[in-house]
């Protein structure tokens, strides 16, 4: 009996110090692609590969290790949004808002963007490979225009 114990609880214990799945509300995900506005909504880890989310109201929004690729972001507003880790992969991002916002790991390669607006961003370890960057205080090694 004790060894049908032990054996139960040696399954049992990685099932119980595993950390759990981080995903996005599904609510939240429905209210943004419906209407464009999710103001401090929890969509980290959501897929919103190729979303239309042209003037979204994301503030304060957490799309942390969100999926972005291929996203329109055009005149979006992510002030103080959490991105970190999110993938941006060619994404489109112009005349977007991003101020404040956690921009940490953010993959953005081969994304486009442009005149977007990254005052107070945090941008560690961000990857720009391929990205076509213009009028965006994004740069590798010094200081930008």
């Amino acid at each position: 009996m004790k060894s049908i114990s032990v054996a139960i609880f040696g399954l049992l214990v990685p099932l119980l110090i595993t950390n759990p799945a981080r995903s996005e509300n599904p609510a939240h995900v429905k209210q943004l692609l419906s209407s464009g506005e999710c103001f401090g909504c929890d969509l980290s880890g959501a897929n919103l590969t190729d979303a239309h989310l042209i003037g979204a109201d994301l503030r304060q929004a957490n799309l942390q290790e969100a999926n972005l690729s291929g996203a329109n972001l055009e005149g979006a507003d992510l002030t103080d949004a959490n991105l970190e880790g999110a993938n941006l992969t060619a994404s489109f991002v112009t005349n977007a808002s991003l101020n404040q916002a956690n921009l940490d790991r953010v993959n953005l390669t081969a994304a486009v963007i442009n005149d977007a607006d990254v005052s107070g961003a945090s941008m560690i370890g961000i990857n720009i490979t391929n990205a076509q960057i213009f009028n965006t205080g994004i740069a590798v090694g010094g200081d930008s225009e």
